[in-house]
């Protein structure tokens, strides 16, 4: 069985130094390297590097899959942009790790799968899929953090053990929009194998995003941006001059998206409410998800044979029609079956489709 592994990292908001590039080339020879990329693919042996500490020192986000299932999604953001804080809620050790190093929080999000399950030779992965989560969470979107939460739960219903534990967790904050995933969102729920049955029942206390359209939501920013203080605005003008301004257009986000609330009160007729929802427990969600679940795949069930059912009646339908038609005119058929037995010949695919016609039940 052929192993495979694959490594990237990611430099964004600065290219690494010539320096740099060479501390890291001593850690691979093969790989294909440059100010801003690392990227290399093993089918035997190893990276001998520290990838958290790769992380940590030089780059922004790292990419780590291998065939045997195991995964591993690092991003690092600047501690100013996404406190520890804000992260730990969400945190479960079988998916979501969170610590600060050097000004910076550094998220992990994992799947450990070395446990003999089977091995995976179809998916692949970039980081292209995920770097985009990065901004996302700095301008204050937590979708992804809670569907690191959601997939932990997952692992813990697929172990079925410690239930008593499955009560005691409670969920946390439920960020709106998790039935509109973004792209690099429906990305990391793949990668971390959330269960969609799941996702959906957690979205039941979710409420709409509030996103407007580009236009209206352009509109919104400037007189959130006019009302701020003149000298708070010259500072950041000046920042941008400095070129020192990569997180401004974040900073500024996560600020004017916490001014927003999602869409007034209740949808009419929505399972969603704006207003805030009882924290439901990951017991409460599993059971949720299995009654989903069945239910689904009793309706998928019900599709299947009724699908099965109009099939089976338009074929009888048509035998029904062919027969009619050689009823109400045999003759020409006959005379083919005579003409056929004096030559001795096979009967035509005609003749071979009246007789299966005929016999059918």
């Amino acid at each position: 069985m052929s192993e495979y592994q694959y490594y990237e990292f990611l430099a964004v908001d600065r290219p690494l130094s010539k320096d740099e590039q060479a501390q890291v080339r001593a850690l691979s020879t093969r790989a294909t390297i440059t100010a801003t990329r690392f990227v290399n693919e093993y089918h035997f042996g190893d990276f001998h590097g520290d990838t958290t500490k790769l992380v940590e020192q030089l780059y922004d986000a790292h990419l780590y899959f291998a065939n045997w299932g195991s995964r591993c999604l690092l991003l690092r953001l600047p501690a100013g942009l996404l406190a520890k804080k804000t992260v730990e809620p969400y945190a479960l050790e079988e998916s979501l790790t969170v610590h600060t190093k050097g000004g910076y929080t550094l998220l992990d999000f994992s799947l450990d799968c070395e446990d003999g399950g089977e091995w995976d030779f179809e998916s692949s992965f970039t980081l292209s899929d995920f770097v985009g989560l990065r901004a996302e969470l700095a301008a204050g979107d937590l979708r992804p953090l809670y569907l690191a939460w959601l997939a932990g739960l997952r692992v813990w219903e697929l172990a079925e053990d410690d239930e008593e534990e499955y009560a005691r967790e409670t969920e946390p904050p439920v960020p709106a929009g998790l039935g509109e995933l973004t792209g690099p969102q429906q990305a990391l729920a793949h990668f971390l194998k959330v269960d969609e049955d799941l996702l959906t029942v957690a979205a039941d206390a979710s409420a709409p995003s509030g996103d407007a359209a580009p236009a209206d939501q352009a509109k919104a920013l400037a007189t959130f941006v006019s009302a701020l203080p003149t000298a708070e605005k010259n500072a950041l003008l000046v920042e941008a001059a400095l070129g020192k301004a990569a997180h401004v257009g974040s900073r500024l986000m996560a600020r004017f998206r916490a001014t927003r609330t999602p869409a007034d009160a209740t949808t009419v007729g929505s399972r969603r409410s704006a207003a805030a929802p009882q924290r439901r427990s990951a017991a409460a969600l599993l059971d949720a998800a299995h009654l989903h679940r069945t239910g689904r795949a009793e309706r998928e069930q019900k599709a299947r044979r009724a699908a099965e059912e109009a099939r089976r009646r338009a074929a009888e339908e048509r035998r029904a029609a062919h027969l009619a038609k050689v009823a109400a005119a045999p003759g020409p058929l006959w005379t083919e079956i005579d003409d056929l037995i004096g030559q001795k010949k096979p009967p035509s695919r005609r003749v071979s489709s009246w007789r299966r016609s005929v016999s059918a039940p």
